[in-house]
């Protein structure tokens, strides 16, 4: 496995598999991996020649109380799980090479960044779009592969690709769950053992969801009100959203008759948490 760290060296590397027909599949990362990364990792290796994964935690997707300086790092230990599920490249980028002196330009995707976490995180989608644009130009990948957990970041990401005619195919893989149905996160460290336990009201709210959905209920405020009252019945929870929002617009929606997301932030203690649910899809939560 080969670790690179400037941008040049990236580029060179990149174009040179490009030219041998080799096809790379690149997985953007903010490091402290858990199985969620490495299965994304996982489905690189199927799809693609080359895997390249960037570890690189992002600034500008940070808001100025946010947790940046304490969000968990540790490469040796990230490294050792990349090369064993068959990451070919490490792209390790310092903050300078990524931002360097006079830096001033930024992507913003307008419409679809607005609700949701654009309400309570106002700079976090211009810097997620910033940051994997510049990684698309610096891996040169033929596709990029995320998670589903962050939806919003997946739906900006893609109409990103498509409004700028960026060369590449974007793929969103379900959540990677624990045992228990928690919603893997690198954050999920942050959490006391009670906390942890009061943190099963996301994923709870989103099998109760799928429950309603199922036995016909389409009006959203009725399932929004179902599951606001159950995490606020929880303890350490405060909420920062609930929402039932078009997959395509990420706009709220009253009925649940064209494709729809259930989308959930919850602070547990002082942990932020996400997860969501599209309506008819599976849900392999016990």
């Amino acid at each position: 496995m080969k670790i690179i760290a400037t941008v040049p060296e990236m580029q060179r590397y990149s174009e040179a598999l490009r030219n041998s027909g080799k096809k790379i599949a690149f997985v953007p990362t903010m490091g402290y991996f858990h199985d969620g990364h490495l299965n994304l990792m996982r489905e690189a290796r199927k799809q693609g020649d080359c895997v390249v994964i960037s570890i690189y935690v992002n600034p500008t997707q940070f808001g100025p109380s946010e947790d940046l300086e304490k969000y968990p790092r540790n490469f040796e230990r990230d490294s050792k799980l990349a090369e064993e599920v068959g990451v070919d490249v490490i792209f390790f980028p310092s903050n300078a090479e990524m931002y360097p002196d006079h830096y001033q330009t930024y992507v913003t995707v307008e419409e679809v960044t607005k609700n949701l976490c654009g309400l309570s995180r106002p700079v976090h989608f211009r810097g997620v779009a910033t940051v994997c644009a510049k990684l698309f130009n610096m891996v040169k990948p033929h596709m990029a592969i995320f998670g589903k957990k962050d939806f919003q970041q997946l739906v900006t990401i893609k109409r990103m690709v498509s409004d700028l005619n960026m060369d590449l195919q974007i793929f969103g893989l379900p959540t990677t769950r624990e045992t228990d149905g928690l919603a893997m996160s690198s954050r999920n460290v942050y959490l006391s053992p009670e906390e942890r336990q009061s943190a099963l009201c996301l994923s709870l709210s989103l099998k109760k969801a799928k429950e309603s959905y199922d036995q016909g209920e389409r009006d959203a405020g009725r399932i929004l009100e179902s599951i606001t009252n159950y995490i606020k019945g929880i303890p350490f929870t405060r909420i920062d959203y609930i929402k039932i929002c078009d997959t395509t617009t990420m706009q709220d929606v009253s009925s649940l008759e064209k494709e729809s997301v259930l989308a959930l932030a919850v602070f547990v203690g002082s942990t932020r948490l996400i997860d969501n649910y599209v309506f008819g899809e599976e849900l392999n939560i016990e």
